[in-house]
């Protein structure tokens, strides 16, 4: 009876021991449709969802007259490490960043980024408002809702101001985007455009005023894209008239649409969402990269389906070179890049062309 009591004892503590051995994994919160978005508050960080950003893409103009196009976006994301890890060191909440400059006499993007695991002060995201910290980076909203970022490296550095002119766009159904065919596919999606923008660049130490026009996206979720899905094409534009434009596909292998959709605002401020069936991207010109052979279709038709009439614009980039490798910070490569329509600019992302996107 002892060597049978001693017996139970030990398979008892060798189950102990590997269930203490069995990483307790995060249990990811789920997109869905119905949930009111609240301001400030959806201004800041949702840690409970795998990943987020905040993504801010435009145009500035040079008191030389040139224009020029950038970048500046911070994401969050919540890693698969044990939850019982108590250390401060423990990697539970990554914050990486990448900031880019597209100027057509450089002829191809300068970028740089940062990355670090959130603690310790020097990386940070709040959850009552946007205030996101990542070493020397930084993207703040005050009170007034006016934004503000320092972004850069060796290359240049961006110092910007960003100030609302329009109210907060909601995509989708009331923020809830869909992004494949299941209803847990999906992302909370906001956006800024028409934001007025102020601030410097400063290149080879000279810091130079510069004025544009921006848009800002906010998403958060856990499950974005679906499986087969390889990458997606994402286009936003601010129009000379005080419209808008967000378009998007979801790609498989094949470079057919798993899903699109998407939002248009006229100039008098009516909101028209996109189902799938509404938007249509059609590759005109390919770009062929020398560095990593990758083709981009950086020219494209794009045409959005609006009640019975339907739009149509021709996307054609600033220049050709907008190319960001962020593989030095465990990121993908894509082709983030200025670009015109008739009537207004913006920018065209082009994501899962050099290997499918893992999120």
């Amino acid at each position: 009876m002892r060597a049978l009591k001693w017996a139970l004892a030990l398979i008892l503590l060798a189950t102990i021991g590997h269930a203490a051995d069995t990483p307790v994994l995060p249990n990811y919160a789920e997109v869905r449709p119905g949930v009111t978005l609240s301001f400030p508050r959806d201004h800041g960080a949702h840690p409970e969802f795998r990943t987020e950003w905040w993504y801010i893409t435009g145009w500035l103009d040079t008191e030389d007259g040139r224009s020029v196009g950038f970048q500046v976006t911070f994401f969050r994301t919540r890693t698969s490490t044990d939850q019982r890890n108590d250390s401060a060191f423990a990697p539970k909440q990554i914050l990486f960043a990448h900031a880019a400059l597209s100027d057509p006499q450089t002829g191809h993007l300068l970028h740089d980024q940062r990355i670090a695991r959130e603690g310790f002060g020097l990386a940070q995201a709040s959850m009552a408002d946007m205030d996101v910290t990542l070493n020397d980076w930084t993207l703040k909203r005050d009170a007034n809702g006016r934004m503000t970022t320092h972004a850069g490296g060796k290359d240049f550095a961006l110092d910007l101001g960003f100030t609302p002119t329009q109210p907060v766009m909601l995509e989708g159904e009331e923020g809830y985007s869909r992004k494949g065919p299941l209803p847990a596919q999906a992302s909370h999606y906001y956006s800024l455009p028409h934001l007025l923008v102020s601030g410097t660049v400063t290149r080879n130490g000279r810091k130079a005023a510069v004025k544009g026009t921006a848009w800002l996206d906010r998403e958060w979720s856990s499950a974005y894209l679906a499986p087969g899905a390889v990458g997606w094409d994402w286009a936003g534009f601010n129009f000379d008239d005080g419209g808008a434009l967000m378009a998007f596909r979801i790609r498989d292998a094949q470079g057919q649409a798993l899903w699109a959709g998407g939002s248009y605002r006229d100039a008098k401020g009516a909101l028209t969402h996109l189902a799938p069936g509404d938007v249509a991207f059609a590759p005109v010109r390919r770009w062929h990269s020398p560095r990593t052979g990758t083709d981009y279709p950086v020219e494209q038709n794009l045409s959005v389906r609006l009640g019975p009439a339907t739009k149509e614009w021709r996307i054609a980039p600033l220049f050709d070179d907008q190319e960001l490798d962020s593989r030095a910070g465990g990121g993908p490569v894509y082709w983030e890049g200025a670009a015109r329509v008739h009537g207004g600019r913006g920018y065209l992302e082009l994501t899962g062309y050099f290997k499918p996107l893992k999120m």
